[in-house]
């Protein structure tokens, strides 16, 4: 079993994450401790995501009083988020959850492919492979997405 890091929520909760150096050398992503970093704790961002989805699919209305200015950034930015936020919940490497992370990973690598333009870090989608693989595309583009003040929100 890898050894766990463990971190206190703001809500007075721990959260796990795997801190085993798990980056491919040469893929040029980063640990899912550096990538998740300064991301939201895991309850708000399934709020906000839920929130989104909600906006995104017409089930509510959104804050903003038209559409986004760019909506293949914004449906780039819920992919990754949520992409984001399986990748953290599969850390314990149940199967499960590992299966929805590797799903949702997926899918944000189809959606790049088809928009290259979004892709902000080094490794393309179209070199994804199973090793490094599609979570660590993930990480690799929400460090990027956050450095960049969170584009497409």
């Amino acid at each position: 079993m890898s050894p766990l890091w463990r971190r206190p929520l703001r809500t007075g909760g721990v959260v796990t994450v795997d801190a085993t150096p798990d980056s491919h050398p040469d893929s040029g992503a980063p640990s899912a401790y550096e990538a998740y970093t300064n991301a939201p704790d895991l309850r708000r961002e399934m709020h906000g995501l839920l929130a989104l989805g909600a906006e995104r699919d017409g089930r509510q209305a959104g804050p903003a009083t038209g559409p986004p200015a760019d909506p293949t950034a914004a449906e780039r930015a819920w992919l990754l988020r949520r992409a984001a936020l399986m990748d953290r919940m599969a850390q314990g490497g149940d199967p499960g959850p590992s299966a929805a992370a590797a799903e949702t990973a997926e899918q944000l690598v189809r959606h790049d492919r088809r928009h290259p333009g979004l892709v902000a870090g080094p490794v393309h989608p179209d070199t994804v492979t199973p090793a490094p693989g599609p979570r660590r595309y993930v990480r690799q583009e929400y460090a990027a997405w956050t450095a960049a003040g969170r584009p497409g929100t």
